[in-house]
């Protein structure tokens, strides 16, 4: 059997229960943030009385619900008792399974550019790994600190090793490595809150309450702390799960740049969902967050292409080019290892399907250089002047 074709389905089945766990814990994280902040002192006396702090009413599906906050704990365990966990773990075992398939496995194709920095596979995965377990060293020893008790200092603190990370990936991996391993060291940092931090704090809450002991709430604060952390940064996260489709971003010159600029959008967005949960929405902090999304854009703005001089090129002259540089991946059948299918559907086998794809063969093979991915089939740059040039003389 073709490996490509096992690879591919294992791609597939992979990213597909991946983004369905996801769904589930970026879905409950929010509805849980939502829920804390729609909080109000219950309306039954009675229930102020037994230790709850606060509950919400809600409709939905056709019927009403109430959910009620304890102080600490209440006075008597359930018989059941709800745990929000498996959704973290198994988003987190999902992307590191998608992580070596598509990145480690495919290393020279999606992580290493020998442009950037030239890394053998074993070199590129190391590095990788490393960073994804570094950041949750530095980022919960940070937390645990004495900067950890100041949420201001703490987040200073994280957006400049945030913006370090940003800029040593962009320098070490090719940028769409770059960006797929800055979510994923976020990702990591989120799973493992809840798998070192927060079910640690409940199960501490819970066993108090078994032995007869008052709880103590600094577990409870903590694990509010990280969830809080959590669910900004959801949103950054959620766009380097989708940055490989932007090569304009990732290829860009300023590449580490724009994945903070962009990131920082995300999170701005969210702290005004947040704040509008509390009812208290600075339209500020929203209109910072599109502000930074629309200087992002600017900043992103295609370059003239490379033209080295000379008069108009003819589609004759870069049909070998594309036909030995780009036909390899970017065909029906193609005879690039790794390469099940055109990626994208792009099919450049004729002169009509070259022109069609003009603009495109431009801004990822002359201007971004994103394309060939790890320049893999040894395009010049003598070449590529010579599709810029063709393409600013008409394309035709």
């Amino acid at each position: 059997m073709d490996a490509s074709f096992v690879i591919e389905w294992l791609n597939l089945a992979t990213r597909w229960a991946h983004m369905i766990v996801g769904i589930a814990w970026v879905g409950a994280s929010f509805y849980f943030i939502w829920l804390d902040n729609h909080l109000h002192a219950p309306l039954d006396p009675a229930d102020a009385v037994k230790g709850i702090g606060g509950e919400v009413w809600a409709v939905h599906g056709g019927g009403f619900y109430t959910a009620k906050k304890f102080k600490l704990a209440p006075e008597k365990l359930p018989p059941e008792l709800h745990w929000f966990k498996w959704e973290a773990y198994t988003t987190l075992i999902s992307g590191f399974l998608l992580l070596c398939i598509i990145y480690y496995y495919g290393a020279q194709v999606a992580l290493i550019d020998p442009s950037v920095m030239a890394l053998s596979q074993p070199e590129a995965i190391a590095i990788g790994l490393a960073f994804l377990a570094g950041g949750w060293l530095v980022y919960d020893l940070l937390c645990r600190s004495a900067f950890g008790e100041d949420d201001l200092i703490l987040g200073g603190l994280l957006f400049l090793y945030c913006i370090f990370a940003a800029w040593a990936l962009c320098h070490l991996f090719s940028g769409r490595g770059a960006y797929i391993h800055f979510g994923a060291m976020l990702g990591v940092i989120m799973a493992l809150n809840v798998f070192f931090v927060i079910i640690p704090g409940q199960r501490e809450l819970v066993k108090a309450k078994e032995e007869g002991r008052t709880p103590d709430p600094r577990f409870g604060l903590r694990g509010r702390q990280r969830s809080v952390h959590n669910t900004y940064f959801t949103l950054p996260v959620l766009f380097t799960m989708i940055s490989n489709h932007y090569g304009g971003l990732y290829g860009h010159k300023w590449n580490w740049v724009l994945l903070v600029m962009i990131s920082v959008a995300g999170a701005l967005v969210r702290v005004w969902f947040v704040q509008r949960h509390k009812g208290n929405a600075n339209p500020l902090v929203l209109a910072s967050g599109l502000v930074m999304l629309l200087l992002t854009a600017i900043l992103s703005l295609p370059r003239p292409s490379i033209d080295a001089g000379g008069g108009p090129v003819a589609l004759s002259e870069i049909q070998p080019i594309i036909k030995e540089r780009c036909t390899p991946c970017h065909a029906t059948r193609p005879t690039q290892e790794g390469f099940a299918a055109p990626p994208k559907g792009v099919v450049l086998e004729t002169a009509a399907e070259i022109r069609n794809r003009a603009e495109t063969i431009n801004q990822f093979a002359v201007v971004s250089k994103v394309m060939p991915p790890g320049n893999l089939t040894n395009i010049t740059e003598g070449e590529r002047s010579l599709i810029a040039r063709w393409f600013n003389s008409g394309a035709q």
